[in-house]
């Protein structure tokens, strides 16, 4: 699964942190969201794509998922 976020379309409410914290974080500025991982870590798959679910913003995109 290959991961892909919108910076511009991020409304910076942090859901996708809270669900899978080894992949998403936050930047410190504005809040939006910042990749850590193209892929999620072993075992953070599910918790990535409750994120893209969850986002209120669409900004999450995942891809071969």
């Amino acid at each position: 699964m290959k991961i892909s976020v919108d910076t511009q379309s991020c409304v910076s409410s942090g859901q996708c942190v809270l669900l899978a914290p080894e992949t998403f974080d936050q930047n410190e500025d504005d809040g939006t969201v910042v990749l850590l991982a193209a892929e999620p870590p072993s075992g953070e798959e599910d918790a990535v794509r409750q994120a893209e679910l969850t986002c209120p913003a669409a900004a999450i995109r995942l891809s071969g998922a």
